[in-house]
């Protein structure tokens, strides 16, 4: 029990701010934070010491706020027609609007390796470059580039979904 207690204090805070830059909501980013733990805590056999445990909870994190926001999504009523963004928009400017935001991770969540982990850490973790590359033992120019190549698969998928 000890390995576990361990593992919450020293990655408690990096998994709530994790949660924070997601959710933009303290109650919710504690919410997730604690269920991450949960799941963590059930799980720790499938983790198999491929990655940092850090990314490891921070992945748990993103799915579970991931399945908390469609959750939501049931017991709220959808935006009016008329307000879409422009498509003159970045991305990740589109992302504040929550239907355009619902559509990006759809995408993502079909993404392949590690474009799909690289744009989730950038966007949504809101990661330098230099911890990304940190993160998967690589150079910032290769979290770049990745990250570059990511986001454009991600609008030419948007662009083929838009009538």
């Amino acid at each position: 029990m000890a390995d576990v207690e361990q593992i919450y204090e020293q990655y408690f805070q990096e998994v709530y701010l994790f949660a924070l830059s997601l959710s933009r909501n303290q109650q919710i980013a504690e919410e997730i934070t604690q269920e991450t733990f949960v799941k963590a805590l059930k799980n720790i056999d499938q983790f198999k010491g491929n990655c940092k445990i850090s990314v490891w909870l921070c992945q748990i994190a993103k799915n579970t706020y991931f399945t908390y926001m469609d959750k939501q999504k049931r017991f709220e009523p959808g935006p009016p027609p008329d307000t879409r963004p422009g498509t003159n928009l970045t991305m990740e400017q589109q992302l504040i609007d929550k239907t355009e935001a619902l559509c990006i991770h759809k995408l993502l969540h079909d993404l392949k390796e590690p474009y799909k982990e690289v744009f989730t850490l950038r966007v949504f973790g809101e990661l330098s470059f230099d911890h990304i590359s940190q993160i998967f033992g690589r150079t910032e120019s290769w979290a770049r580039v990745t990250f570059h190549r990511a986001r454009n698969i991600i609008q030419d998928l948007l662009l083929e979904e838009k009538p």
